[in-house]
């Protein structure tokens, strides 16, 4: 399966390359290509690609991400998860989207969420009880 990026060509933010070893924060807009090792966390809308020799550990909240090396952490991604054949994912997995292709590892936990978690106040006013009043006849008198 080929995985195409939804950001435009030129698109790319940064790459990190083989050979190259980075800690900290990653932060970007559209794409990022890891084919370097990059430990710490990244927080992103936009699309992550983790190549054949790339390396990741950490915590990724991402729009989505494409694994051809290895990511071990957490992922949390808004649209998709998806490793292709020789990549390895050993993390915990929130995602509504999880794609793991004949030849992929995928290790950890995957929760499948589908819609955005409501705050804790509208999620608690959701659950409780509604109360319903109606003004009821007396027995043997029918409403008119």
């Amino acid at each position: 399966m080929i995985w195409k990026s939804e950001a435009k060509q030129g698109e790319l933010n940064g790459f990190l390359d083989r050979g190259s070893q980075l800690d900290g924060e990653l932060r970007f807009d559209a794409s990022f290509r890891v084919d370097g090792k990059f430990t710490g966390n990244v927080v992103s809308d936009g699309d992550l690609m983790v190549g054949e020799g790339g390396e990741l550990e950490g915590e990724l909240a991402i729009g989505q991400v494409f694994v051809s090396g290895t990511v071990r952490g957490n992922i949390r991604a808004a649209r998709r998860v998806q490793i292709a054949p020789g990549g390895k994912v050993f993390a915990d997995v929130s995602t509504p989207s999880l794609v793991i292709e004949d030849g992929a590892v995928f290790e950890g936990r995957c929760s499948m969420v589908r819609e955005p978690a409501a705050s804790g106040a509208a999620q608690h006013a959701a659950a409780a009880p509604k109360l319903v009043s109606a003004k009821r006849e007396p027995p043997g008198r029918s409403a008119t």
